[in-house]
């Protein structure tokens, strides 16, 4: 007996392999695909009506993109900030940490700020979302949601990041603070890159 409870060895029970940092990964990456879905089919609506509309204004002449190509870099550049400092955790060097995460974060801002000037100048120009001046009523309509859909998710990314930068200042968990940072490094990055192909749709095409 005491042979054939030596060659079957009890079962461990069976670990996760999912460890905390996957968990938040796995499921900030959830959000995004569901998130990514909703402003696919925003997208996908506006492209619908602009198809079938016969007197939609062109975006080039009525939006212009001078400001607009300007915030698009504005959000690149933050991205790259956001790589930079957690290129600086990994190097150990809190200071820059802090100073990548303000800029990313004030680049953020400034984009809110541009929008609220864009939106306020074709607001007093005539643009409504219930119409405009220039033909097609869900011209106005579909702009201000999608715009606005994408100006919700960068307010709120700035207010992350306000928090992470929070509690990296006050962490000398390495760590754990590159985990966080890295969690909402990935929806910074889904944020710009949405707004790249809304800069797309609505203001080039």
């Amino acid at each position: 007996m005491t042979e054939i409870a030596l060659s079957h060895p009890a079962a461990e029970p069976a670990e996760s392999p999912l460890t905390p940092e996957s968990w938040g990964k796995l499921g900030m990456w959830i959000f995004l695909v569901g998130d990514a879905m909703g402003f696919g089919t925003l997208l996908a609506g506006y492209g619908a009506m602009r198809y079938g509309s016969a007197d939609w204004p062109s975006p080039y002449d009525r939006l212009g993109i001078s400001l607009t190509a300007f915030m698009t870099f504005l959000l690149i550049c933050s991205s790259v900030t956001m790589v930079k400092a957690l290129e600086a955790i990994k190097g150990g060097r809190p200071g820059r940490v802090k100073l990548f995460l303000c800029l990313t974060i004030l680049g953020g801002a400034m984009f809110l700020g541009m929008q609220a000037y864009e939106w306020t100048h074709l607001i007093e120009g005539g643009l409504k979302i219930y119409g405009n001046p220039w033909g097609a009523t869900l011209f106005g309509t579909t702009f201000f949601i999608i715009t606005g859909f994408h100006g919700a998710h960068v307010t709120g990314g700035v207010i992350y990041l306000s928090i992470i930068l929070a509690v990296v200042s006050r962490s000398r968990n390495a760590s754990r603070n590159y985990m966080i940072t890295e969690i909402a490094g990935l929806y910074w990055h889904f944020v710009d890159l949405v707004w790249i192909m809304v800069f797309t749709f609505i203001y080039l095409l």
